[in-house]
């Protein structure tokens, strides 16, 4: 609030030092910072709350890097106010080069995609919802620098089989984080189970992915049997999910990192006789472009990404038996169609 002339004379008359460097619409000092990797892209954190340090550490303070690109940055200011409740789901709106995200007057978030910067200002209220704060804020911070200037981002599973990297296209529901997990069971090296991403780069088939977390729906419990008693994650958007490290799971190996040969689109809903037949690069190269987002030049970037990615077999994988499906795609692996 602006002093008025009487405070002024008032604090000159008795030689008081003004500081006038910092004006009440700025938000306060960042004075706590940490260094990331989320799926292996370096981020600089700034806060002035040690909160928000500790929710960036355990969702990103496993990944080790990988590439080596401009750091992405993320601001994250902490400001008082006078409400205890759980802010609204923010509204995003794509203005370009911006991404704004609005909840409410002190919960929102600018991402410049062109600066590779993000900007957060979060309430107390919205740092004591952790769950909404990791959700809408944190967690998705760095990812849309990652999945608009360095990746093209791919609503699929990835495992691979002694090199061989294998995506799990469908919708959501088709069954990707399920095979995906049954998969890494049997053997195959783990990658990730629903948000595959392909790294811009010299070798057009080099995907990341989070191979540190498997989210299943709570009926997998009743295919594999290390899954019963654990317990059902309540989720801010979505149904409800067992989400699961996979330190604690008895898979083989995982990696962040793959080389994909091969896409399967997943179906479920096919009578008859279990196969895999070729399926359409159109319908694949459609179902790729509806997620990317950005400005016409990035875009243009992870078009043509996805065209070279077109470049391998794609097949439909028609099963219902679970086992036959995982034998399929070893096979696929290890010989060919």
């Amino acid at each position: 609030m602006q002093m008025t002339i009487e405070e002024l004379e008032s604090a000159c008359d008795a030689s008081l030092t003004l500081d006038f460097s910092r004006h009440p619409i700025e938000g306060p000092e960042l004075s706590l910072w940490g260094l990331f990797y989320p799926l292996g892209f370096p981020t600089a954190l700034r806060t002035n709350c040690p909160s928000i340090l500790e929710f960036f550490r355990e969702a990103w303070g496993v990944f080790e890097r990988q590439f080596d690109t401009p750091p992405i940055r993320v601001d994250v200011h902490v400001v008082e106010n006078a409400s205890a409740e759980c802010p609204p789901a923010p509204t995003h709106r794509l203005m370009r080069p911006l991404l704004v995200g609005v909840a409410d007057l002190d919960n929102y978030s600018v991402a410049d995609l062109q600066r590779n910067r993000t900007h957060i200002t979060v309430s107390r209220a919205a740092v004591a919802h952790e769950l909404y704060l990791r959700h809408f804020f944190l967690e998705a911070s760095p990812l849309v620098h990652v999945a608009t200037r360095f990746t093209t981002p791919i609503h699929a599973g990835c495992v691979s089989l002694n090199g061989c990297g294998v995506l799990l296209c469908g919708d959501s529901g088709a069954g990707k984080s399920t095979l995906s997990y049954a998969c890494a069971r049997a053997g195959w090296t783990y990658v990730t189970d629903d948000s595959t991403y392909l790294v811009h780069g010299a070798d057009p088939h080099h995907v990341t992915g989070n191979c540190h977390l498997v989210r299943l729906r709570p009926p997998a419990a009743e295919l594999f049997p290390e899954l019963q008693g654990k317990p059902i994650t309540p989720r801010v958007e979505g149904k409800p999910s067992l989400e699961i490290p996979t330190d604690s799971l008895p898979l083989s190996s995982r990696s962040q990192t793959a080389r994909v040969n091969y896409f399967v689109f997943l179906n479920r809903r096919a009578g008859g006789t279990p196969a895999l037949v070729p399926y359409s690069k159109d319908v694949a190269r459609q179902y790729m472009r509806q997620v990317p987002y950005g400005s016409p030049d990035t875009l243009a970037v992870q078009y043509e990404a996805i065209e070279r990615l077109l470049s391998l077999d794609v097949f439909e994988l028609r099963y219902t038996d679970l086992d036959w499906a995982v034998d399929r795609l070893q096979q696929l692996a290890e010989v060919g169609w």
